[in-house]
């Protein structure tokens, strides 16, 4: 039985992949606290941190005293989680640490983490051994216990490249913590994905920092990284991803190899509610390929746009700025957490409802879920916009069976 564990977890695109080949497995835990805002600075710092990061993200902080304070209180955050995780890892048991992050959640922060709702909707792990906060997880909990570890993270600018000084170089950032957890778990073998910019983030230093982190500082021999493509992989979508497999030293095991490319049989248009009504998107139990059965169906119409929303994505831009406006592709565009809630046009993905006149619908949630290789039999608990970003946030299933599939050649896992 191979035993999993997850960080940055989302809907559980490797669990799916392990069940789809079939692969016995247990969850040691998962981790993600859906993107929820956890206030650590309070009153009038809090306030004053909020509206410069929202400046910030506008793009219009050029005030320099202004920066400097941004700057102040971004390492106040990072002074707040040091003193957090101090107190929680001073803990004895692991149920007392989660208990009093658990708490500290409820005390701080309003949101609801939806990601949490779809992972135990759909996968048998105990509620403790659900965590909220990748920062405030103690690997050491899980020493020696996992077979493979899987996340990524955000990609963060590294401020101090210069010298290469391995974990203290990436400290503060979701990498650093990442990096923490795999040296804490000693997995046999890790798995961390993220976007395709990363080598080239920072001119390089970014990779240059993360890559000697993997090296020496972690001792796992590193396959290089390799940039794969879901239509690569069997499904139907443009989405770019790097990889990064690690295998332990001490396991014995022969070189990692990436998966080669395989013939794509399908097209978006197959994966469509339109084509294959809910519930006939399932997978050979023998094999774990795709089954798309040709049934047709009817998604729902809160998914068709209205005639403003319509006209905005057909208008192809404006004057300086202009975008393809071209529906209804063999191949879907790159799925992302915030599709639809702009309706971007030649970002998204839009489908011909009627010719004459035009009517197009964006993709349900259902849709996006099979383009990331999740079959019908994954539950939707959640709104479908949150479903959509929970979507556009996962690893695509497909390629993670491939990677696996590699990962079982080398022996370091059996």
């Amino acid at each position: 039985m191979i035993v999993l564990g997850t960080v940055f977890s989302g809907i559980g695109a490797i669990e799916q992949a392990l069940i789809r080949l079939g692969i016995e497995h247990r969850i040691a835990f998962a981790c993600d606290n859906g993107d929820v805002d956890l206030d650590l600075l309070q009153g009038e710092e809090l306030e004053e941190y909020k509206r410069l990061k929202k400046l910030r993200s506008k793009k219009i902080l050029n005030n320099p005293q202004e920066i400097a304070k941004l700057n102040l209180l971004n390492r106040r955050e990072e002074e707040e989680v040091e003193r957090i995780k101090e107190t929680v890892f001073s803990f004895p048991t692991k149920k007392q640490k989660k208990e009093f992050i658990d708490d500290f959640y409820r005390s701080r922060c309003r949101q609801h983490n939806f990601v949490k709702e779809s992972y135990l909707a759909n996968y048998p792990v105990a509620d403790e051994d659900f965590h909220l906060d990748v920062r405030f997880f103690d690997g050491r909990d899980y020493h020696n216990q996992v077979d493979i570890l899987v996340g990524g993270s955000p990609c963060q600018s590294f401020s101090t490249v210069g010298a290469l000084g391995g974990l203290a170089d990436t400290r503060g950032t979701l990498f650093y913590e990442f990096a923490r957890i795999v040296q804490e778990v000693q997995p046999k073998v890790f798995i961390y994905e993220n976007v395709r910019g990363l080598i080239t983030h920072d001119d390089g230093n970014t990779w240059a920092v993360m890559q000697n982190v993997f090296k020496n500082e972690l001792n796992y021999t590193i396959a290089p990284p390799e940039v794969l493509n879901s239509c690569d992989y069997g499904i139907p979508q443009n989405r770019r991803r790097l990889f990064v497999i690690g295998i332990r030293n001490d396991v014995s095991a022969k070189k990692f190899v990436y998966p080669k490319p395989v013939k794509l049989r399908y097209t978006m248009q197959d994966f469509l509610e339109d084509n294959c009504a809910n519930g006939h998107f399932t997978y050979d139990r023998t094999t774990g390929e795709l089954i798309v059965e040709q049934y047709p169906g009817k998604p729902d119409d809160k998914f068709t746009l209205s005639p403003a929303v319509q006209k905005y994505v057909l208008a192809g831009g404006t004057q300086t700025y202009r975008t393809s406006t071209q529906t209804d592709l063999p191949i879907a565009r790159t799925l992302m957490k915030m599709m639809t809630q702009h309706h971007r046009a030649g970002v998204d993905n839009y489908i011909t409802v009627k010719k004459k006149p035009l009517l197009l619908r964006q993709l349900s949630d259902r849709e996006a879920l099979r383009l990331m290789g999740f079959p019908d039999e994954f539950r939707i608990v959640v709104s479908s916009m949150q479903m959509l970003r929970q979507a556009g946030n996962s690893i695509v299933v497909d390629v993670l069976m491939a990677i696996i599939k590699q990962i079982y050649k080398t022996g370091a896992i059996s």
